[in-house]
């Protein structure tokens, strides 16, 4: 027994030896260590893996201690903390960024982002937050929380080559079954099953469930590699895998029986569109309670009922409508094609602020719009408009108006709009405002200078601090120059860069940012992923642009302050110039 002992002692420290060996030699050669695949591919032997996960396995075991030691403890447990997209250098950002965070705070403040219909500015922010590559917060929050809030994020953004990046660079993550999930039956639902299909060769290991697998199987089928499939699936069955509509499906489509009239399936949309292919007499009726990705997938196949067709007594169908058209599955036009179809008298038409509120909910609304097309005076044509919105907005159908109404109000001159209907205006317009447009400089207003250069190209600095001062001389010596918050916020912005402003010009001005206090305390303790969040939920759902000058203020100086000056730039950069 000592022999035997002793020799287990001598095979662990000999091991442990090589082990030791291997990783100093590895830690000679320069590691990309945003590329975790290819620190995988170094540091492991073999793949092994129930569901094609990669596993590192290189374990020691000990015998004194019964405890399994592994290479991934030892040397990928860091690396694999960082989980993201993009490299923290590009927004001035560092691995560490959540490090002095209370997950308790980061818990609180992302539920109630989550309630806000984010601007695509906020939304800019919020991604840059998430996805940036760093260490997982670790104080009051679990590491797979903080990791959901990626993946939820990116499945409510529903970029789909984001995504397939986060996939490529984040594998076997748990949680990853939902975002594979959801771009495999997006694609699907938009009728382009062949780049749902092409993530399995793209993405050669990943986690999988008992979805995954009958999308993988089905794949297999459609792409003729039908002995894969079946292979597949009889590896399946040998692990319980149960499903016997599935397997029904299965043989038709793989040729073994003939289709037949087969129940339809909405359970999911692989189900429902599986059930589509195998049947040989096809017919779907959707209903309220039928799935956005059901009408999705109905829409996108044209298999919706035409509007022309519908019976206008159908009260029933027309709601169905109105609620699919608030989803986004029967385009607006339809909609209001179909409020053209009904038949309302001259006395109806001319009465309408009355008759209206005597008809049903969906018949009223196309009395409104019908009326609002036949009236040339303005101001009676925004209260109508103004009256249909909160119709719209009372039967939780707001979306279902949302182009159309803005659609109408460019018709309208801005100038024509009465002072009462501005804030209504501004709200339901859509600005197509195109910020690639040529940018105008004024030399006399600081905010519209050239000095804006400095935040657009990558010019000498000494060549701005030149520029500035000169600047700064003229305005000084117009004793009647009023120093606005949008100039402040280009000088500060200057300043915290090291452009050299002569000492003369400091009491030009007062620097007076009023950043809100707890916003100052994140500073002073480098939080800096709470101050983005909070930068996200101060911004919420309005576009950069429209915010206040004190708001942009105080936010231009956090992002100095804590030298964010990438994000800042695309703040400036968006609302100081005159564009024309």
């Amino acid at each position: 027994m000592k022999i035997s002992k002793s020799l287990n002692n001598f095979i662990f420290f000999l091991s442990l030896f090589l082990f030791f060996e291997i990783s100093i030699s590895y830690s000679n050669e320069p590691v990309d260590i945003w590329d975790i695949k290819k620190i995988d591919s170094e540091i492991a032997k073999e793949e092994i893996g129930k569901n094609n996960v990669n596993i590192i396995s290189s374990n020691i075991e000990s015998e004194n201690n019964n405890q399994t030691i592994s290479s991934f403890d030892i040397i990928g447990k860091q690396e694999m903390q960082l989980i993201g997209l993009y490299d923290p250098q590009e927004n001035n950002l560092n691995i560490d960024m959540w490090m002095n965070t209370d997950g308790d705070q980061i818990k609180s403040i992302i539920k109630k982002i989550n309630t806000l219909n984010l601007s695509v500015d906020a939304s800019e922010i919020f991604k840059v937050a998430l996805l940036t590559n760093s260490y997982l917060p670790n104080m009051n929050i679990k590491g797979q929380e903080f990791i959901s809030f990626k993946q939820e994020f990116l499945i409510k953004n529903k970029d789909l080559e984001l995504i397939k990046i986060f996939l490529e660079k984040n594998r076997g993550i748990v949680g990853n079954q939902n975002l594979i999930k959801f771009y495999l039956d997006t694609y699907l639902v938009e009728g382009e099953e062949i780049e749902s299909c092409n993530l399995f060769n793209d993405l050669n290991t990943f986690e999988t469930d008992e979805y995954i697998d009958k999308f993988k199987i089905y794949c297999l089928i459609k792409s003729e590699k039908k002995e894969e499939a079946q292979l597949y699936l009889d590896l399946k069955k040998e692990n319980n895998f149960k499903d016997k509509y599935f397997e029904k499906i299965f043989s038709i489509l793989m040729g073994y029986v003939d289709k037949e009239d087969i129940k339809i399936s909405d359970k999911s949309v692989l189900d429902f569109h599986l059930s589509r292919l195998a049947s040989d007499n096809f017919s779907y009726v959707p209903s309220k309670n039928t799935s956005k990705l059901i009408w999705k997938y109905l829409s996108s196949n044209n298999l919706l009922e035409r509007v022309n067709d519908i019976d206008l007594e159908n009260i029933e169908k027309i709601k169905t409508i109105e609620k699919a058209t608030h989803d986004g599955n029967y385009a607006e036009k339809d909609l209001f094609n179909l409020y053209k179809r009904f038949n309302f008298t001259l006395d109806e038409l001319l009465n309408v602020n009355e008759k209206y509120k005597l008809m049903s909910n969906h018949k009223g609304r196309a009395l409104l719009y019908q009326r609002i097309l036949l009236t040339y005076d303005i101001d009676e044509k925004l209260k109508l408009l103004k009256k249909l919105k909160k119709y719209m907005i009372d039967d939780e159908i707001n979306n279902a108006f949302y182009l159309e109404l803005s659609k109408i109000l460019n018709e309208i001159k801005i100038e024509d709009i009465p002072p009462d209907h501005t804030t209504f205006y501004k709200k339901n317009v859509i600005n197509e405002m195109d910020l690639n447009n040529n940018i105008k400089f004024n030399n006399k207003i600081l905010h519209q200078s050239k000095l804006l250069n400095y935040f657009i190209k990558d010019l000498n600095n000494e060549k701005i601090s030149k520029d500035t001062n000169e600047i700064l001389k003229k305005i000084k010596s117009n004793k009647k120059y009023i120093f606005s918050r949008k100039d402040k916020i280009l000088l500060d912005s200057l300043r915290y860069d090291g452009i050299n402003i002569q000492k003369k010009y400091d009491n030009l001005y007062e620097k007076d940012p009023n950043i809100p206090t707890d916003l100052q305390v994140l500073i002073n303790n480098n939080n800096i992923g709470m101050i983005l969040l909070r930068l996200v939920e101060i911004i919420g759902e309005d576009q950069i642009e429209n915010l206040g000058t004190e708001t942009l203020y105080f936010i231009t100086a956090v992002l100095n302050e804590t030298n964010l000056d990438n994000l800042r730039n695309k703040i400036i950069i968006k609302t100081l110039p005159n564009r024309v």
